[in-house]
C-alpha cells in the first residue's frame, strides 16, 4: 500500500475544524467524535491548506487524474513482484474506487502505459464505497473460480481528501473530515499457487431501506459525502450475516483465526467483535490502519490484509474472514483458509472449492523507500 507524503495529525484536525467551523453549533459534538475515532494520523495528498481550499470540482478531478496515475504504478509493479507475476500474467484488472472519476477507466491507462496485455479484462468498480476492497475479492473469487488459471489484479485508489467540502457543517460531514485517509493499495488474485488466503466461499448482503445512509450528493462543487446517525448501529444486523456465512462453510464465526475487517470506525470494530463474541484484539490488523492511516475507504481490507502477511504467524490452515461494508448498505465477505507456497492439483475439468487464492502481494509504500 502507498501513502501520501503529506501528514495530518489528530491534534491538526482539531485545530483545522476549530479555524473553519468556528461558531458553529454542530461543532462541539464533532470534536468529541472525531477525538474517539482513535485516528492519530492520516496521509493526504495535498499540503492541508492546499486540501482546505475548494478550487471546483473540475481541478479537484484534474488532481485525482494526475495523482492516480502517478501513484497507482509503483504499488502495482510491488504487489506484482511479490506475487512473482508480471503484467503479461494479468488476465483481470479489478480498479475501485469512488473519490474521482475517469472515462475510460484507469484500467486503459494502465494497460496502455505498464505492458498489460490488450485482451485483459477490466472492472472498474465506482460506487461500492468502502465496500469495494471486498468486494474486488470477491469478483476475483469469482473469476478465478470461473478460470482456474487466470490472474487478477486489483487496484484501488482512494484520494478521500479531494471530497473534502469546506462549507459542509454538519455532524455527518465534520466526523468524516476527521476520519478519512488517502491510500492506494494492490493485490493479486492467483487462481493457483502461492502463499497467502485461500479464498473458499463469498457472499454479498444489503441491509433493506438503508440506501441512504451513506451517500454522495453530487453537486457543481462535486461529492458531498452524507453520513446517516444510524451506520455505526449496522454491525448488530450483519453479525448474524456473517456467522451464516461461516457456518454454511462448517466454521464458527466466533472461533476463527484471522480477521480482516473493514475499519469504518471503532464503533464498527467494537460492536462487531461483540456482537461475534470475538476478542477485538483479533481485530488488531484493522485497528492498526485506522490509527495509522485513518479510513482508507476500499484499501481498508488489502492493507489489514498486508499487517497480517507481514506479521508471519499465520499457520498452514488457520481460518479466516473478510469483511467489508459500505454504502447500500452493504457487506462483500468472504472466507478462506490460509496456504503455503504448494501449487492445488486438480483432475482435468475440475474446479477446487478453493480457486482463488489471495497472494503474497500486498505492497507497502511510503515516501523514501519500500518498507
Amino acid at each position: 500500500m502507498s501513502v501520501p507524503e503529506y501528514v495530518i495529525t489528530m491534534e491538526d484536525t482539531l485545530e483545522f475544524a476549530k479555524k473553519v467551523h468556528a461558531g458553529k453549533p454542530q461543532l462541539p459534538l464533532a470534536l468529541r467524535l472525531i477525538e474517539r475515532t482513535g485516528v492519530r494520523k492520516r496521509h493526504i495528498v495535498q499540503p492541508i491548506e492546499k486540501a482546505l481550499e475548494h478550487p471546483g470540482f473540475e481541478e479537484r478531478n484534474r488532481i485525482y487524474e494526475l495523482e492516480s496515475k502517478k501513484r497507482c504504478p509503483p504499488v502495482i509493479e510491488e504487489a506484482l513482484a511479490n506475487a512473482d507475476l508480471t503484467t503479461r500474467d494479468i488476465d483481470v484488472i479489478i480498479y475501485v474506487s469512488c473519490t474521482g472519476f475517469l472515462m475510460p477507466s484507469l484500467t486503459a491507462w494502465l494497460i496502455n502505459n505498464m505492458g498489460f496485455r490488450s485482451d485483459t479484462r477490466q472492472v472498474p468498480i465506482a460506487q461500492l464505497g468502502c465496500a469495494a476492497g471486498g468486494a474486488a475479492i470477491n469478483r476475483a473469487h469469482d473469476f478465478c473460480m470461473a478460470y482456474p488459471e487466470y490472474n487478477v489484479l486489483i487496484v484501488a485508489c482512494e484520494l478521500c481528501s479531494l471530497c473534502y467540502q469546506p462549507t459542509d457543517d454538519g455532524v455527518g460531514s465534520l466526523l468524516s473530515d476527521g476520519l478519512f485517509g488517502d491510500a492506494v493499495a494492490a493485490a493479486v488474485v492467483r487462481g493457483t499457487g502461492g502463499t497467502g488466503v485461500a479464498l473458499e466461499r463469498n457472499a454479498s448482503y444489503l441491509i433493506p431501506n438503508t440506501e441512504d445512509w451513506i451517500s454522495y450528493a453530487v453537486r457543481a462543487t462535486g461529492f458531498h459525502f452524507l453520513l446517516d446517525r444510524r451506520v455505526p448501529g449496522t454491525m448488530e444486523p450483519l453479525a448474524p450475516v456473517l456467522r451464516e456465512l461461516a457456518s454454511d462453510h462448517g466454521w464458527d464465526a466466533s472461533n476463527l483465526d484471522f480477521y480482516i475487517i473493514h475499519a469504518g470506525g471503532p464503533r464498527i470494530l467494537h460492536d462487531l467483535a461483540k456482537f461475534l463474541d470475538v476478542d477485538s484484539g483479533m481485530f488488531r490488523h484493522s485497528w492498526a490502519t485506522l490509527t495509522d492511516y485513518g479510513n482508507i475507504a476500499s484499501a481498508v481490507v488489502l492493507e489489514a490484509l498486508r499487517r497480517l502477511f507481514d506479521e508471519g504467524t499465520m499457520p498452514a490452515g488457520a481460518t479466516g474472514i473478510i469483511a467489508g461494508f459500505g454504502p447500500g448498505i452493504t457487506a462483500e465477505m468472504a472466507v478462506g483458509r490460509w496456504t503455503l507456497d504448494t501449487p492445488h492439483p486438480m483432475d482435468s475439468g475440475s474446479i477446487p472449492a478453493s480457486a482463488g487464492y489471495l497472494a503474497r502481494d500486498l505492497a507497502h509504500t511510503t515516501k523514501g523507500g519500500i518498507a
